[in-house]
């Protein structure tokens, strides 16, 4: 009786030594802090619970962390820094230019980092693993390491659900209320922007299909094997966690196999830097914080963008944390420039009541996290979107990149300082993202165990993925349907005719016999 008692708990034992003993391999190949970011603080969770961790990345850690290898492809960093300096120049390109640079940037990057000597080295070396987790940004050939491993794969989206990620799950996003990544819209559009919205969802995924994909089949080919086809392995991805959360992005349609996680990275605020501390304490009539996130950079800003900035600065009474990059003079009293600012433990100081922002989504996440409210400056990429959101749930203001001038900020500051409205709403908001029944972070290590523990768990894969597009849309369908209706409509239109002439053809004789009387 006691050994039979015991088989269960061996059983137990081995199952949860499997799970926590698990080698996990990351890839976060994007040399941008935004991203990485978020790849690392599941590496760091997942190596704390006794996972042992391997992550392919450019940020390699200074400091050794117990559980954590990192495979570096440092040299990312510096061919990054020409497309970084072309970023305020995004916002006055065309939406197909736009594509094409994000689809060149990750092919680009997918290509390097498979061709490089560390991660050549890695897949010469005979180790195994037992998961695949890989941030899914323009890289779908990064997925291929999945195949070559024969392990599950789960994705991280560095954004919401949309067209970019869907057609993996097969996922339904209709463009009558789901808005583009790409586009400026919120889910409330009229016909025009619905429309638009069609147009910009439809040539997405025509560039995916005959832009990206081809170049990512190619790279697939070139470096992971030449006996399967890169479409195989993207059909096998097990699940996704996207950096959303119906606080901050709107509600859409999820697969089983599509978790949201938005807020993970958010960490409980530390102690700031004695003269940050000291300046936000001494803020009475409040602080405002001014950054354009870790890719953008403030000192790129045209002169006269900056000049009517501090001009829109001297006129209030509230102090400025502003992030530039570099040091300069002749700032007001009230502005403190600091070249590094800790945002998530700025933003949790009671003093700070908004935030002057890019509108990128960790920075949305955390001024909601935290009830901010926010003025908008999108400039590329998401943010547009992101801000238009955050408007359209009244916790936010919006000002054009090519606009902002001294008078706009100065309307701006006065419309959050005097409108209660701002701030109610961002803690609303803020009410919604903390009321979750798990915590992020642990949603996300339960589902990429879960995956292991059900070796892939297929259970949650979409029958959708078995069918071609023209089948799931249903075009095969309503083709068929309509050359019923079709050949209905001719047989009809084919006995109207002969009846017709038969009826036609008996008044001629019958006016015909008539004469001849």
């Amino acid at each position: 009786m006691k050994h039979f008692l015991a088989c269960p708990v061996i059983f137990v034992a081995l199952l949860l030594c499997k799970i926590q003993c698990s080698k996990i391999l990351m890839v976060y190949q994007m040399p941008a802090h935004s991203h990485y970011s978020l790849g690392l603080r599941i590496a760091k969770e997942l190596a704390e619970r006794g996972h042992q961790v391997t992550v392919i990345n450019p940020y390699p850690q200074k400091t050794p962390i117990k559980n954590f290898r990192d495979v570096s492809v440092e040299e990312h960093i510096e061919f990054i820094e020409e497309f970084k300096r072309s970023l305020f120049s995004r916002n006055s390109m065309s939406l197909y230019e736009n594509i094409n640079f994000l689809i060149r940037l990750g092919a680009e990057l997918t290509n390097q980092t498979l061709g490089h000597k560390n991660v050549k080295k890695l897949l010469r070396s005979g180790e195994t693993f037992d998961i695949l987790i890989a941030e899914y940004f323009f890289n779908d050939a990064i997925i291929g390491l999945g195949y070559y491993f024969k392990i599950p794969i789960v994705l991280t989206a560095p954004n919401a659900i949309s067209g970019v990620n869907n057609n993996l799950f097969a996922n339904p996003t209709p463009a009558s209320y789901v808005p583009h990544v790409l586009s400026q819209y919120n889910k409330h559009m009229n016909f025009w922007k619905r429309l638009h919205n069609c147009y910009i969802v439809n040539l997405s995924n025509l560039m995916k299909e005959f832009i990206l994909m081809p170049r990512h089949r190619k790279i697939f080919k070139q470096h992971i094997s030449q006996d399967v086809e890169l479409d195989e392995t993207l059909n096998n991805v097990s699940l996704v966690l996207t950096n959303s959360h119906v606080s901050v992005t709107d509600a859409v349609p999820h697969q089983p196999n599509m978790i949201e996680i938005g807020g993970y990275h958010i960490y409980p605020p530390k102690k700031l830097p004695e003269d940050l501390q000291k300046f936000l304490d001494n803020a009475k009539e409040g602080a405002i914080l001014f950054s354009m996130g870790s890719n953008l950079k403030s000192q790129d800003l045209k002169p006269e963008m900056k000049a009517g900035i501090l001009a829109a600065f001297s006129k209030i009474k509230q102090k400025v944390l502003w992030k530039f990059e570099v040091e300069f003079k002749d700032v007001p009293d009230n502005v403190k420039i600091v070249n590094w600012v800790p945002q998530q433990d700025v933003l949790a100081h009671p003093n700070i009541i908004a935030f002057i922002s890019h509108g990128g989504l960790l920075s949305t996440i955390e001024t909601v996290y935290h009830g901010v409210p926010i003025i908008g400056i999108p400039v590329f990429g998401d943010q547009q979107s992101n801000i238009a959101t955050a408007v359209a749930n009244g916790y936010a203001i919006s000002i054009n990149l090519f606009e902002l001038n001294e008078v706009k900020l100065s309307w701006a500051l006065n419309e959050i300082f005097k409108n209660p409205m701002y701030r109610e709403n961002a803690k609303q908001r803020s009410k919604l993202m903390q009321d979750q029944p798990l915590k992020p972070i642990d949603v996300a290590i339960y589902w990429v165990e879960h995956v292991i523990r059900h070796q892939g768990a297929p259970h949650l894969r979409s029958a959708a993925l078995d069918l071609s597009w023209y089948q799931r849309e249903m075009v095969d369908i309503f083709g068929f349907l309509g050359l019923i209706v079709v050949a209905i409509c001719t047989i009809i239109y084919l006995i109207f005719q002969s009846v017709f002439r038969v009826c036609f053809n008996t008044k001629i004789k019958i006016s015909s016999g008539k004469k001849n009387k």
